[in-house]
């Protein structure tokens, strides 16, 4: 995609600006070949760097990250946590929220925060409003009802890979895996294992329904390695994981546990 995108640039530019090239090279060569060369290489070098202006200005438009997940996982208390340092007793957001974020590095660069909608209802319909401006999706699991709950989180994981995989611009996955303060929360490595299960047996499913799709429509992607067990490794885009806690070890007054989440934040930003 980039190598078309560069010929577009290049064709674009070259088809513009071909007549007074070919002046200047003609003049030039009645004057001095070497002075033609070095022009030339002048040339490709400033349109080399306003080629590679253009690709930046593209990817530092995308400041979105998407904060996704089911309802009660406790992303809302995340994004609040991050914004503000505080607790603060939250509801279940029938609309997103967003909102500047400065991450603690040395650049001193900003994200603009979104916390999405978890009802069933409404997340995809707020996902699909997004996703073009990710640069970063963060998945939000509950994990201390994980075990009771796998099954929907696979589903709308699934989903939301998906997505994210269609995109120009695959954005950087991490799954959070939160409420690790509650003693029978459920560490990521095994919400990790027990994912790729659900999403193993959910794409063998979802690859044996019959198609509704006309001859003009495209294939949905495939999650993984045709003929593999599913694991997340497999995938285009890299998933990271992580523990966390939004309302921290000591109750609503105790500090949050997302150290691990803000560094996260810090070096996709």
């Amino acid at each position: 995609m980039a190598s078309a995108n560069t010929r577009r640039v290049g064709d674009g530019a070259g088809g513009a600006f071909q007549p007074y090239l070919d002046s200047l090279r003609q003049e030039l060569q009645q004057r001095d070949p070497t002075l033609l060369s070095v022009a030339v290489a002048v040339l490709a070098v400033l349109l080399t760097l306003v080629f590679w202006k253009f690709i930046w200005s593209r990817k530092s438009s995308q400041r979105a990250v998407l904060f996704v997940g089911l309802c009660d996982s406790g992303k809302t208390l995340l994004f609040v946590r991050l914004l503000t340092g505080h607790y603060r007793d939250t509801q279940t957001s029938i609309t997103d929220s967003s909102a500047a974020y400065k991450v603690n590095n040395n650049r001193g660069n900003s994200l603009t925060l979104i916390d999405l909608p978890g009802h069933e209802s409404l997340r995809l319909q707020f996902l699909d409003r997004f996703k073009s401006s990710a640069r970063a999706v963060v998945f939000v699991v509950d994990s201390a009802t994980f075990q009771r709950e796998v099954k929907d989180v696979a589903e709308f994981l699934y989903q939301v890979l998906i997505d994210s995989m269609g995109l120009k611009n695959s954005p950087s996955f991490l799954i959070a895996c939160n409420k690790q303060d509650i003693a029978m929360a459920k560490s990521a490595k095994l919400i990790q294992q027990q994912l790729e299960k659900e999403l193993n047996t959910l794409r063998v499913t979802r690859s044996a329904a019959p198609s509704t799709l006309d001859s003009s429509s495209t294939a949905p992607a495939q999650l993984g390695k045709k003929g593999k067990e599913f694991e997340f490794s497999q995938l285009p885009l890299k998933v990271e994981f992580l523990e966390c806690s939004a309302k921290g070890g000591r109750g609503d007054a105790g500090s949050a546990d997302i150290q691990d989440l803000e560094k996260w934040l810090a070096k996709i930003a």
